[in-house]
């Protein structure tokens, strides 16, 4: 993992920054934040894909339905990431929803046309949502990878190493993951039970791997997290 998250990581806030309509002049005037309560759907499986959508205050989850209607979380995103992405990549029609989780979420919509006139003028925006996109795909091989061939625990375990390798600061030799990750959104993101999710924790706790709290996960060493 260290050689792709050095090739592929980067701070969604810093594109946020390029590609918020409010902080882009010629389009500022004419752009307005849409505000989203928890549970409610920002789109739709089957609606058209004409936007990306920046995250200004709050979170997002993406998911998807399987033909018996379960739902099957593939991503929680907070401030300052991006969610479809994939309409650039030609996506007509939605695949997956995404929905509020805070009661106070604001989204900047930019529509793809936009988009593509920005990228135009700026070859380091290019690149970054090419990376962007990228990255998606790595981490969603990875979790079907873990989902496949790996049992409930090391699938957490990995979790935590990947959420360290793309969000941890390190702290000596600590990693600091700050997250409002509860254990029903990592059940859901691992494809485990929350009470299998606690009991995995609490037993990492107990042996001194990590420590957390509704805020953050702190991984003592990463090396020995197994």
């Amino acid at each position: 993992m260290g050689k792709e998250s050095a090739l592929w990581y980067f701070e969604s806030v810093d594109l946020y920054d390029v590609l918020c309509p409010h902080k882009v002049k010629v389009m500022g005037d004419k752009h307005t934040f849409h505000f989203f309560k928890k549970d409610e759907f920002i789109f739709f499986p089957d609606e058209p894909a004409t936007h990306i959508y920046m995250i200004a205050e709050g979170r997002v989850r993406i998911g998807h339905y399987l033909d018996d209607g379960k739902e099957v979380i593939s991503a929680i995103l907070g401030s300052g990431e991006i969610f479809g992405e994939l309409a650039l990549a030609g996506e007509e029609k939605r695949k997956d929803f995404a929905q509020s989780m805070d009661d106070s979420t604001s989204i900047c919509p930019l529509s793809i046309e936009d988009l593509k006139t920005l990228m135009y003028d700026n070859r380091e925006l290019s690149f970054k949502m090419l990376k962007l996109i990228g990255l998606r795909l790595i981490k969603l091989e990875r979790k079907l990878e873990l989902m496949v061939f790996k049992d409930a625990r090391t699938r957490i375990v990995e979790f935590l190493k990947d959420t360290a390798s793309w969000k941890g600061k390190k702290v000596g030799f600590e990693t600091l993951i700050p997250t409002k990750l509860t254990h029903k959104d990592i059940a859901s993101l691992t494809g485990t039970s929350r009470q299998t999710v606690t009991t995995i924790l609490n037993d990492m706790k107990e042996n001194n791997l990590i420590n957390f709290d509704r805020r953050r996960i702190l991984i003592r060493d990463l090396e020995k997290l197994k």
